[in-house]
C-alpha cells in the first residue's frame, strides 16, 4: 500500500521548486494533492504533471496572506475529498539586505508571507483537523531559523518564528490527534538558486560536510516521512535536511 493512500494534502507554494517536488512525491504515494500557489501557470503545470503520471491533483490559486481565500481553498478541498489530512506550509519569499540597508517593505513582506502566512493557513487547517480529530501540519523552516544568516534579518526572524509556532502548536494540538513538525532545509538546488553565480554555488557546497547541494527531492522525501504513519509518534520536531551544514 502507498504511504499516503487515501490522504488529502494541501501544499502551498507548490508551483515550483521544493513545493512542486513535494506535491509530485505525495501524489506518487497515493495522496490527493491540492496544488496551491500564486502563479496560475505554475500550479496548472504541476497539477497536470501529477495527473499525467496517474496521480490526483487540483490547482488552486492562493495567496497565504488572504485569510478568506485560505478558507475557501480548504472548504473546496473538504468538499472534493472529504477532509484535509495534511497541510504543508511551503510558500515563502526572500528580500535580502543587511540590517542597516533593509527597507521596511522588505521586512513586512517577508514576515507577512513566511510567518503570518504560516499562521493563517495553519489556524484555518487546525480548525478542520480538530473536527476530524486527526491531521498533520508541516512547516517550512530553514537552517537560517536556527543559526541566522548574513543579510537575512527578515527571513531569519520569520523562520525562528516558524520554529516557535511548530513547537507551540504541537503542544496545543496533540490532544486533537494533530501532529506538527517542520523541515529545515540547508542549501538546496532550486530554480532560484540555479541562477546564482558558480562562485556562490561553490561556496554553498563547501559549507556542507558532504560537499554538495541538496535536491528538491531530498526535502520532499523528508516531508513525506513526516506526513506518513511512519512518523505517527513524532511531533514538535524541526528536522534539518542540510548535508551537515550546521554540525
Amino acid at each position: 500500500m502507498k504511504r499516503l493512500e487515501g490522504k488529502t494534502a494541501v501544499i502551498t507554494g507548490a508551483g515550483r521548486g521544493i513545493g512542486r517536488a513535494t506535491a509530485e512525491r505525495f501524489a506518487e504515494e497515493g495522496a490527493n494533492v491540492v496544488v496551491a500557489d500564486l502563479n496560475e501557470t505554475d500550479i496548472q503545470d504541476t497539477a497536470e504533471a501529477i495527473t499525467d503520471n496517474g496521480g490526483t491533483a487540483i490547482a488552486e490559486k492562493l495567496n497565504v496572506t488572504d485569510r478568506e481565500a485560505i478558507q475557501s481553498v480548504l472548504e473546496k478541498t473538504a468538499a472534493s475529498y472529504g477532509q484535509v489530512d495534511i497541510v504543508v506550509n511551503n510558500a515563502g519569499i526572500t528580500s535580502d539586505a543587511q540590517l542597516l540597508k533593509m527597507e521596511e517593505d522588505a521586512w513586512d513582506q517577508v514576515i507577512d508571507v513566511n510567518l503570518k502566512g504560516v499562521f493563517n493557513v495553519s489556524q484555518a487547517a487546525a480548525a478542520k483537523m480538530k473536527e476530524q480529530q486527526s491531521g498533520v501540519i508541516l512547516n517550512a523552516s530553514s537552517v537560517v531559523g536556527s543559526y541566522g544568516n548574513f543579510g537575512q534579518t527578515n527571513y531569519a526572524a520569520a523562520k525562528w518564528g516558524v520554529n516557535g509556532m511548530t513547537k507551540t502548536w504541537s503542544k496545543e494540538l496533540g490532544k486533537h490527534g494533530i501532529r506538527v513538525n517542520a523541515v529545515a532545509p540547508g542549501f538546496i538546488l532550486t530554480p532560484m538558486t540555479e541562477k546564482m553565480p558558480d562562485k556562490a554555488l561553490d561556496m554553498m557546497r563547501d559549507k556542507s560536510v558532504l560537499k554538495q547541494l541538496g535536491a528538491t527531492e531530498d526535502i520532499a522525501n523528508a516531508y513525506l516521512f513526516l506526513a506518513s504513519d511512519e512518523a505517527k509518534f513524532i511531533t514538535g520536531e524541526i528536522l534539518a535536511v542540510d548535508g551537515g551544514v550546521v554540525i
